[in-house]
């Protein structure tokens, strides 16, 4: 496999070839710095590069392959992976995205940080955010965009859009991301990747809390199902004092992705209400996964939870995600100025929580009657770079409400979803669709994403970037 093949490759196959003794960790990671020094200023994919400790730990690891018992090997030995700037990364900057914090670095691992590393992942970098994490997009202010690797005048979608664009370039293997109202789904669907929300207690948050009532979660951006399942299996496990936990499933979830499933009953529907009806692509995309699963033999029918209800307070607790950050007003960014603006009191706060807790059992209610829910991941593809900057706060909310709108419930509720690649739009943009299961419903929600990938395989990457 040449080096250009190589990073395009999945990091299980990585792994695998690491084991094989096929492929050192050096040879691995210097290929992947070797691509972000060359396209990183273009792309706009890493805060940070952690090219000295991740060089470090490949020759430490190449060395131990020699005499290793490959048996006794961490899963992911060797493989490269990114972190996304909102989690911290010990001895390392951590930015979340505010040019306020650039010079700030972090004094311990989150745990999840903690599993990556136990796993034998390199971590290579710290990834682009929007600042704070609070927006679609990755355009944060003293940093340079993040951009498409599918079209640089677009973006790869926020607030995980370094790490879809890292994957998406071959400027990593596979990427850590987190989602509070899509951010692990959105930018997977902008860069034609899969994207992996968890439930609600799967992945803990230690050693911080919880302070936006659980809306928000560490998930994985991969190139294959497989591969996010099994990052999945990682960073997944109770830490103890964690406000959510979940039972550790049967099987694990890459065994899910091997696993035959039997006939589901699927709703699917191509409308988000109050929003409206995606995208003529997005609608596309819902309608020729209905006929692939009608052919497998599962049981669709035209279904859908109505979510009006669920916008008003979920703005409320999203807000109060600027405010938590802790950063003064006058050092935020217009658009986070704006949100902080609109907060309101502790009390408005605990009553938009209520009224989310309310309508969030409605629509988890609606699982009664079927296994998976299939929508559109976004309402229509990636926005042009800026597309919004010229427009008021209450504009931008407007427009970014109207795009996502598929994702925002299913954080409210906890309930995992997954995002999958379906092909290009005319323009050449990626498009795909969500899956969403049942509370603690991964393996059935993983098994179909993986059915459904072995139905449609895909061979597309990126137009070539020039450097």
């Amino acid at each position: 496999m040449n080096l250009d093949d190589l990073v395009f490759s999945s990091a299980l196959e990585q792994a695998q070839l690491i084991r094989d003794q096929q492929l050192s960790p050096v040879e691995l990671v210097e290929a992947y710095l070797k691509r972000i020094e060359l396209l990183n200023p273009q792309l706009g994919c890493y805060f940070t590069v952690m090219a000295d400790s991740a060089l470090a730990i490949a020759q430490s690891q190449t060395e131990q392959l020699a005499t290793a018992d490959r048996g006794e090997l961490p899963p992911f030995f060797g493989v490269p992976i990114s972190v996304k700037d909102l989690n911290p990364v010990a001895g390392v900057r951590c930015t979340y995205g505010s040019r306020v914090l650039m010079n700030q670095e972090a004094t311990y691992d989150d745990a999840v940080v903690t599993r990556i590393r136990q796993a034998g992942f390199i971590i290579i970098g710290k990834t682009a955010t929007s600042e704070v994490g609070s927006l679609p997009y990755t355009e944060p202010e003293g940093f340079p965009p993040a951009r498409n690797p599918w079209n640089l005048e677009y973006t790869p979608g926020g607030s995980s859009g370094g790490a879809a664009a890292s994957v998406a370039a071959g400027l990593c293997a596979i990427a850590h991301g987190s989602d509070g109202g899509g951010s692990v789904r959105g930018p997977a669907f902008c860069c034609g990747l899969v994207g992996l929300k968890p439930s609600r207690g799967r992945v803990s948050n230690a050693p911080v809390g919880d302070y936006q009532n659980g809306i928000s979660t560490n998930g994985a951006i991969a190139r294959t199902v497989a591969d996010a399942a099994a990052l999945l299996d990682v960073m997944s496990g109770y830490v103890t004092g964690d406000p959510y936990w979940l039972s550790d499933p049967e099987i694990s979830f890459f065994q899910a992705t091997q696993q035959p499933i039997g006939s589901l009953r699927i709703a699917f529907s191509t409308k988000i209400s109050p929003v409206g009806e995606a995208s003529e692509a997005c609608q596309d995309a819902v309608k020729e996964t209905v006929q692939l699963l009608e052919d497998m033999g599962h049981h669709v029918e035209r279904g859908i939870p109505d979510f009006t209800d669920l916008i008003e307070p979920f703005k409320v607790v999203w807000r109060a995600g600027v405010g938590a950050s802790g950063i003064p007003k006058d050092l935020l960014t217009p658009m986070n100025q704006w949100l902080l603006e609109q907060s309101g009191s502790a009390g408005d706060y605990l009553q938009a929580v209520s009224q989310l807790q309310v309508v969030a059992r409605r629509i988890v209610g609606f699982f009664d009657q079927f296994d998976v829910l299939l929508t559109p991941t976004y309402m229509h593809s990636a926005i042009r770079v800026g597309e919004y900057e010229n427009l008021s706060g209450e504009e931008t909310l407007e427009q970014i409400i109207k795009w996502i709108a598929p994702c925002p419930p299913f954080n409210a509720t906890g309930q995992p979803a997954i995002a999958i690649p379906t092909g290009l739009t005319p323009e050449g943009l990626p498009v795909g669709v969500q899956l969403v299961g049942k509370p603690a419903g991964e393996t059935t929600l993983i098994a179909l994403a993986a059915q459904l990938e072995a139905a449609r395989p895909r061979s597309f990457r990126p137009p070539e970037i020039n450097a």
